[in-house]
């Protein structure tokens, strides 16, 4: 049976402030806890007005005490920016207060602009420095996360604390076949973010299965893939409230990260050919429709990827709507009739 998860940005809409996102995220993770959703992921963003989640390891604490089953994790932790140690011992904290319920997802991406990224790492660091150097962070965070550092290494001696008996899934994400490599070579679960990057997904997933080397980690290759999707009682519906998810993808892709317009923002907008064109090629991010349209395509795209699980961000202006999709995607799974939040 098809497992269902959730991606959640903190999207901020026009008219709200993010505070209010950051509980709406709160509220996401609460309903799926109750739906029987299988994991609850918030992602990593810098310096953006249309995205308050910046620190996902302090979101998960509040989420992980405010649930009580769903497995909840990074989608994910932009590991260049960081010592692999103080990660490790992030997600070791983590795992220690809610063992067998964290996932530390992570990725390579800058999640923001150059001159943010040297806010993050300080004003002499080099942005594809950092980039070249994160196969040898992966390799030195599972160092830590599997108490293995080998004798003579430069770090011989120093665990990561909390020590603990269980350990945070390891998940890398991407959405291009090379962090599929780097998740193969470390043993590692992978995501492929089709919505960013709606091309090429299957190839890297794949790739990635034919090349897995079994680890610490994991003895056989997981994957999964993550889409937008926006899910209403009627197509018609779905159709109206999606075009504000069409407008936020368009205006990120051209550098305006302002937040979710509604769909009347989105209806007043003036599109360029060009826009209109972008607008039609996004929707190949994007899953659309009524229930019974949307379980259709989830099930052909998670069967084109060859994964046993899809995660969703739910798009919208109101919460209400990415509340109702969460809702509706449940009972058109019956994932209350599932135990697929056991792991």
């Amino acid at each position: 049976m098809l497992k269902l998860s959730i991606l959640d940005q903190s999207p901020v809409s026009s008219g709200f402030t993010h505070s209010e996102a950051l509980q709406q995220t709160l509220a996401l993770a609460q309903l799926a806890d109750r739906l029987g959703y299988t994991r609850f992921w918030v992602s990593e963003h810098h310096n953006s007005a249309g995205l308050a989640g910046s620190s996902p390891e302090v979101l998960i604490s509040t989420l992980a005490a405010r649930t009580s089953r769903i497995r909840l994790g990074s989608g994910g932790v932009l590991l260049p920016h960081y010592s692999a140690y103080k990660v490790a011992e992030n997600f070791r904290m983590l795992e220690a207060l809610y063992p067998g319920r964290i996932d530390l997802g992570i990725g390579r991406a800058p999640g923001g602009t150059p001159h943010t990224a040297k806010a993050l790492r300080g004003v002499s660091a080099d942005l594809f420095e950092g980039l070249e150097r994160f196969p040898a962070q992966v390799t030195d965070l599972l160092r830590f996360l599997t108490d293995s550092v080998e004798p003579g290494h430069v770090f011989e001696g120093i665990r990561a604390t909390p020590l603990v008996a269980s350990m945070p899934q390891v998940w890398l994400l991407g959405s291009t076949g090379q962090s599929g490599v780097y998740a193969s070579q470390a043993g590692a679960a992978f995501c492929f973010a089709h919505f960013i990057n709606g091309a090429g997904g299957q190839h890297a997933v794949r790739s990635y299965r034919s090349s897995f080397q079994p680890s610490a980690l994991n003895v056989v290759p997981q994957a999964t893939v993550c889409i937008y999707v926006l899910c209403a009682e009627t197509t018609a519906e779905a159709e109206e409230l999606a075009t504000s998810v069409d407008l936020r993808i368009l205006q990120m892709e051209k550098g305006e990260f302002t937040g979710v317009k509604s769909p009347k923002e989105a209806a007043e907008y003036t599109y360029s050919d060009w826009d209109q064109t972008r607008v039609r090629d996004n929707r190949s991010r994007m899953i659309v429709g009524n229930p019974g349209q949307v379980r259709e395509q989830i099930l052909r795209l998670a069967e084109s990827y060859g994964v046993d699980e899809v995660m969703v961000v739910a798009g919208g202006h109101q919460v209400e709507t990415r509340l109702r999709t969460v809702e509706l995607l449940a009972e058109a799974f019956e994932l209350s009739h599932q135990h697929s939040y056991v792991i």
